[in-house]
């Protein structure tokens, strides 16, 4: 199966099923002595395991990670770090009975057409659980960008038709309420708006935003390795994420030139721009601005409500989804919208590293 990696010099591959015996990824690339241990990591996938509140799925999973090679001594050793997370609360039999149908809105129809034959326990690499991997990686990208003075927060920026006011934006909230929302009287409209969807078997999609602060100017190629480009690609290699928006996003299509282009201006001896409407990012290049982006991810396809679809046959049948599965996506995914901006700035980065001469010059400078 190819398509399980990600990245250039900063590279990684997942690997393992949503009712495998574990999943995991390896990281290559990562330099020599960046300090790093289990808890540096678990505090991600804490944030995207299951069965923490009423809106996710009750699959309970410690998702506890363990470091396999890579680390001595609590630092990097420059060699691949291998990560694994054990599965430990599997059902299978609960997906048994879709081994005979194609589940609406799953990849259940796609992958036997590619491959004649599917893990239908649970969706297996199509799983939302494949982004486990993503996530333990994305927090070592994520501590690297962190030491270089660069940092992400990601958010829900709406679910439904609840939307954040960005006037009562309190980014202490994003890890308090179980929709990740940094409004805290969104939230509770959200989750009323959630409850109905239950009460209805249906689910909910949403939006996630991401600001990223701190990237120099410079970062990405100017032609197909653009750093939008190379977001808008992480980004949509997520499951449930459907569109991507950097800056002012769709907006740019009803707005004019004069009101779409930044002004550049000087500011403490340094060039800048006075809006952003750009996301931080010109000719595919970081312009020293925030970066700002939105992913938005669509309705759980996993609902309980009576739907149409057929048999492998092609019979038509109707058909109710059982298992434990999330109202909405979400509030889970965005960590691993997060992880995934971090594992592809890194990339970009340490590309960025020899595109000039004069840095070539300085790194190996002997004098």
């Amino acid at each position: 199966m190819a398509g399980s990696s990600f990245g250039t010099h900063f590279r990684i591959t997942t690997w393992g099923e949503s009712h495998g015996k574990a999943l995991g990824v390896v990281v290559d690339g990562c330099p020599a002595g960046l300090p790093l241990c289990e808890a540096d990591i678990q505090e991600y996938l804490d944030r995207r395991k299951p069965g923490k509140n009423r809106f996710s799925t009750p699959r309970k999973e410690g998702d506890e990670v363990t470091i396999l090679s890579g680390v001595f001594e609590g630092k990097t050793t420059g060699t691949p770090i291998s990560l694994l997370v054990p599965n430990t609360s599997q059902k299978s039999h609960d997906y048994s009975e879709i081994a005979s149908y194609y589940r609406p809105g799953h990849a259940d129809y796609t992958f036997d057409e590619k491959y004649g034959f599917r893990d239908y326990r649970g969706g297996g690499r199509s799983s939302g659980r494949e982004t486990i991997g993503r996530v333990a990686a994305g927090a070592i990208a994520a501590k690297i960008l962190k030491e270089l003075g660069i940092t992400l927060c990601a958010y829900t920026k709406s679910i439904g038709p609840i939307t954040i006011d960005e006037s009562r934006f309190d980014p202490k909230a994003i890890l308090e309420t179980p929709t990740c929302m940094p409004d805290y009287i969104a939230n509770e409209a959200a989750e009323r708006y959630l409850d109905d969807c239950m009460q209805n078997l249906d689910s909910a999609g949403g939006v996630i935003e991401c600001r990223i602060d701190g990237v120099p100017a410079g970062i990405g190629e100017p032609v197909f390795d653009k750093l939008d480009a190379c977001l808008a690609k992480a980004l949509m290699s997520i499951g449930a994420v459907k569109a991507v928006e950097i800056g002012d996003g769709i907006r740019v299509s009803s707005s004019k030139g004069s009101q779409n282009n930044d002004p550049f201006t000087v500011k403490d001896g340094a060039i800048c721009k006075k809006t952003n409407h750009a996301g931080g990012i010109l000719g595919g290049i970081s312009d020293g601005s925030e970066i700002v982006f939105r992913v938005h991810v669509k309705p759980t396809p996993s609902i309980f409500s009576q739907q149409e679809t057929v048999s492998k046959t092609g019979e038509p049948i109707q058909v109710q989804i059982k298992g434990r599965h999330d109202p909405v996506i979400v509030p889970r995914a965005v960590v691993v919208a997060e992880s995934m901006a971090a594992l592809t700035l890194t990339d970009l980065l340490f590309e960025s590293m020899s595109s000039r001469m004069d840095n070539i010059r300085k790194f190996f400078d002997r004098k």
